[in-house]
């Protein structure tokens, strides 16, 4: 089992306009403000966290999204002139913290966390709101191919969280998919590679994985196609 890792940065944000020059404001829950807790932890997510896009953001399946603290030295040296300093919370993340990444973390994987059961259920798949946040066009793309999107969590069993709770490994019944496997599969850098279309056909059968990824890896089993990204990844002029 690995050693408990505590809670680093915990935060929450209301769903707030989220504005670029020359465009609409869009309604976003990416800006959020740290909280030393207890935060109350309910099976949609956090209380008092928003997404202003519910059709795509947070749900039962993406209640909480993690995001490993040691990620950000390879965005400031990427980014070195950016708007918003690269910091735990720049992503939007709910949590964030040091000594779990997505090399670490399997899907399916249940935490102990303050009083609360969690279980990995996905990655996460950057859009072009993040693109907005950081005032780059590259963004959600640029975290895409970095594999470092983070991941999110289902709640098995509500409670609270505070700041430095410690994420305990409880369970992990996949341990043969570390997430950065399965984010591999889902965003190849070669979509002809040699394995990839068994790579999907047993990610189409993880039990413990989301519904939508689950459907995406079993279309493209049929298919033997990567789906269009750019709609997810560019904001629409």
């Amino acid at each position: 089992m690995q050693t408990p890792i505590p809670i680093d940065l915990l935060c929450i944000g209301r769903a707030r306009p989220l504005a670029r020059a020359g465009y609409p404001d869009v309604p976003s829950g990416i800006l959020k403000a740290p909280q030393q807790g207890p935060v109350r932890l309910f099976f949609h997510g956090l209380e008092g966290d928003e997404q202003g896009d519910t059709v795509y953001h947070g749900g039962p399946e993406k209640a909480v999204h993690h995001y490993a603290a040691e990620h950000y030295a390879m965005w400031q040296a990427r980014w070195p002139d950016s708007p918003v300093p690269m910091q735990p919370g720049a992503f939007g993340e709910n949590i964030s913290t040091s000594g779990m990444t997505e090399h670490t973390v399997c899907i399916g994987d249940i935490y102990r966390a303050g009083t609360a059961l969690l279980q990995v259920s996905q990655g996460r798949q950057p859009c072009w709101k993040l693109n907005r946040r950081l005032g780059r066009e590259d963004a959600a793309l640029s975290m895409q191919a970095s594999g470092a999107t983070g991941w999110y969590y289902r709640v098995l069993r509500e409670g609270s969280l505070s700041r430095h709770d410690r994420f305990e490994l409880v369970e992990r019944p996949c341990p043969d998919w570390a997430l950065a496997r399965l984010i591999a599969a889902l965003f190849p850098a070669d979509s002809a590679a040699a394995g990839l279309l068994d790579e999907w056909r047993q990610a189409a059968a993880i039990e413990l994985l989301t519904a939508s990824w689950k459907t995406t890896f079993a279309r493209r089993v049929e298919t033997g196609r990567v789906e269009d990204w750019a709609r997810r990844l560019y904001e629409p002029e």
